[in-house]
């Protein structure tokens, strides 16, 4: 008789005592030795006992920091109330998230539609450019960062070399150099769809491109009939001190798309749209399974409200510029930016800056740029926070 054959277990078999657990995490992200295990206000809590001042912000996500009651009740009520629901069936969270960012923007949107992350907003927003134009090709700008999917990275800087992956573009592309006026008319013609931008640039290290710079793309996108949008995924939803970089340089684009702060922590993003865009919006046009669901909706309410009711607008202005006078000190020699997007430039590797800073409890972030350390703090920090700042940057020296 043959033997039974053996039945191959279900799981791997579990390690020998006092062997560590595998993660089963993809090894693609680069870590800081930083085990969080909890968060309030603008202080991180390690599993091994430290207190960490963060001045990234998760990559400029946690703009109401950690805890913050307003955002902790309105996502707790909702959960409760209705956690998800189809975008085929109305519901009121959503209809009011959707006039508050409008009238939070302060500009001349008529239109939201909600997805999920920065990448998918911008996604959608090249959509509707080429739906409206009829055309194929898109500029977008040095250094830039937009996401990682098919349409936003092949509109990201450097993409193609490092990590794009896909075997073509879906598009035509090309990048304009930062703040070159005439490269303008030589890039962006009538077989231009759309420009996308920052209007302050985050990973390449808080790039401000100015408003004369941005003006004269709105000039250069009405006389070829070019759409312009505004990637705000970063510099949105108050970082720079105003709602959205447009509103602070006022320059009117088509499109924003916004992210990160939008949810302050809960995942989220949303495409404003003005209303020569949303005419061009019909049934089916668009579509997200879990954008504009019922608990991310009650969070960017609640993200407005604190910063309406907390004046946290203000706030980051103060912030930022208590910032930029009172750090430039010790290996930082300049600063860029706007608001609290910082840029400090550093005599040293800003990767050195950056571990120097950590040893002595503040976590900051780094950039493209080789000698740039990125500050991206929560809306709600403190002057006492700053100099904590300032004291750890003259301790380090130059």
């Amino acid at each position: 008789m043959n033997a039974r054959p053996q039945t191959p277990p279900l799981s791997p078999a579990p390690p020998s005592q006092g062997a560590a657990l595998p993660d089963y995490l993809a090894p693609v992200f680069a870590q800081y030795p930083v085990p969080v295990a909890s968060g309030e206000g603008v202080w991180l809590h390690t599993t091994d006992g430290r207190r960490i001042l963060d001045m990234y912000g998760g990559h400029a996500v946690a703009a109401l920091g950690y805890g913050h009651p307003v955002w902790t009740r309105a996502l707790t009520e909702q959960a409760r109330t209705l956690s998800f629901q189809t975008n085929a069936v109305p519901v009121d969270v959503r209809v009011r998230a959707a006039q508050r960012l409008i009238r939070f923007s302060g500009l001349d949107f008529n239109s939201v539609f909600f997805v999920n992350s920065g990448a998918e907003a911008n996604e959608n927003a090249l959509k509707m450019a080429f739906r409206i134009t009829g055309r194929s090709h898109i500029v977008a700008v040095e250094q830039s960062f937009h996401g990682r999917t098919a349409g936003a990275g092949a509109v990201t800087w450097g993409a193609a070399a490092k990590w794009y992956s896909f075997p073509r573009t879906p598009f035509d592309v090309s990048f304009l150099p930062r703040r070159d006026p005439a490269a303008l008319s030589q890039q962006i013609t009538d077989k231009t769809a759309a420009v996308i931008v920052e209007p302050v640039q985050g990973q390449a290290g808080a790039f401000d491109h100015g408003a004369p710079w941005l003006e004269a793309l709105r000039q250069r996108c009405d006389q070829v009939g070019a759409l312009l949008i505004f990637d705000e995924v970063q510099c949105g939803m108050g970082r720079v001190g105003a709602p959205f970089a447009a509103k602070l340089y006022g320059v009117q684009p088509d499109m924003i798309t916004a992210a990160k702060a939008l949810g302050a922590g809960f995942p989220c993003s949303a495409l404003l749209m003005s209303p020569g865009v949303s005419s061009a919006v019909t049934l089916d046009s668009l579509g997200t399974t879990f954008g504009g669901g019922p608990m991310a909706c009650a969070v960017i309410e609640a993200v407005i409200e604190a910063i309406e009711s907390e004046n946290l607008l203000e706030r980051v202005r103060t912030m930022g510029s208590l910032i930029r006078s009172r750090c430039i000190i010790g290996p930082v020699t300049s600063h860029q930016g706007a608001g609290l997007l910082v840029g400090l430039r550093t005599a040293r590797p800003a990767r050195e800056i950056h571990a120097a800073l950590l040893d002595r409890g503040i976590l900051a972030g780094t950039a493209a740029d080789p000698n740039i350390v990125r500050l991206l703090p929560p809306f709600v920090l403190e002057a006492a926070h700053v100099e904590l700042l300032r004291d750890a940057l003259l301790d380090i020296g130059t």
